[in-house]
């Protein structure tokens, strides 16, 4: 056997000492399935997400108008003298709160208490003068046309009907000085605070001047300005969502009324009557604001309500709906 025939013979022997890994396996085949189906999920996941973003912007802008341009107001109550004089009294201080009935200053009374007592007098003279008067009448009227004369008696009963209304008189000054000695006491007519408080002790107030003003605590309310196109989804009634700018608890109200008028620029009369018209763009339109009033139900006690403050206004229809069902 030659050499060549022996190496022919030992490929041909199999190696049983070869580990089973070593032969070369066949590679799985393409996931041709996978990649079917993955565009098609990415594109259901994006019109699904499409969709509830729509849903999210419709319930936002039409079942839910919010506005960031709304304003706490509140009533103010300007104190002005009825009676001049000069202040001997101010027990307030700026900001202060104060009850309905408390007193805010008290001009000098000295001049209207002897005012009074001049009344007074003045008073008990005109009802002597009126008794005497109807007296002389009286036994006048009760004299035969023999004793007096019909126009004696006529001069009398003329006499005494005068000295009656002169009492009358006396006692309408009496209570006009009575009603300026109270007045001189000014008494704060709401609950409220004491804001911008410029008058000193010792100054003279005078008839009808602005001295005092005060912030009426029970006539908070919320002016929400939204846009003429948001307005056909607010109705009287509907529950809203205060928060005020740079607090962080919510204000609990429901909206009490809707502006029926806003002031126009256009068709103001010029000087000469004729419409003065602004001229503008065709292609823009811009919504107008109306006023939305916005009564405030629950004020959290951390809240602390100043007028002038900016807000943000929600309405919530929904739950409005089930309020009342």
């Amino acid at each position: 056997m030659t050499v060549a025939d022996l190496t022919s013979k030992l490929a041909t022997i199999p190696d049983h000492g070869a580990s089973p890994g070593s032969q070369e396996q066949p590679s799985p085949p393409a996931p041709r399935r996978w990649r079917r189906i993955v565009p098609f999920l990415i594109t259901l996941i994006a019109v699904a997400l499409a969709a509830w973003l729509a849903r999210e912007m419709w319930r936002a802008y039409v079942e839910t108008p919010w506005t960031r341009d709304a304003t706490v107001r509140a009533y103010v109550v300007t104190i002005a003298p009825e009676v001049a004089g000069r202040l001997v009294q101010l027990p307030v201080a700026d900001n202060q709160y104060v009850h309905k009935g408390d007193l805010l200053m008290v001009i000098d009374p000295t001049n209207f208490e002897i005012a009074v007592r001049l009344a007074d007098a003045a008073v008990d003279q005109a009802k002597a003068q009126a008794q005497i008067a109807q007296a002389q009448s009286a036994r006048r009227q009760k004299l035969t046309n023999l004793a007096v004369s019909q126009e004696e008696q006529q001069t009398f009963s003329g006499t005494s009907l005068a000295a009656s209304a002169a009492y009358e008189q006396a006692v309408a000054r009496r209570d006009q000085a009575r009603v300026d000695l109270e007045r001189t006491r000014i008494v704060s007519p709401v609950n409220g605070y004491v804001t911008n408080l410029q008058v000193q002790l010792g100054d003279f107030v005078a008839v009808g001047e602005p001295r005092l003003s005060l912030v009426n605590a029970d006539s908070y309310w919320i002016d929400a300005y939204f846009e003429e196109t948001n307005l056909q989804g607010i109705h009287e009634g509907d529950v809203a969502t205060i928060k005020l700018m740079g607090q962080r608890e919510s204000i609990r109200g429901h909206v009490e009324s809707i502006a029926r008028a806003i002031n126009v620029p256009n068709a103001q009369p010029d000087s000469s009557g004729l419409a003065s018209v602004n001229p503008i763009f065709t292609w823009v339109r811009l919504a107008q604001r109306v006023p939305v009033r916005v009564h405030l139900d629950d004020v959290p006690s951390g809240v602390q309500l100043v007028a002038g403050m900016t807000a943000t206004v929600q309405i919530d229809r929904a739950s409005a709906k089930q309020s009342e069902q």
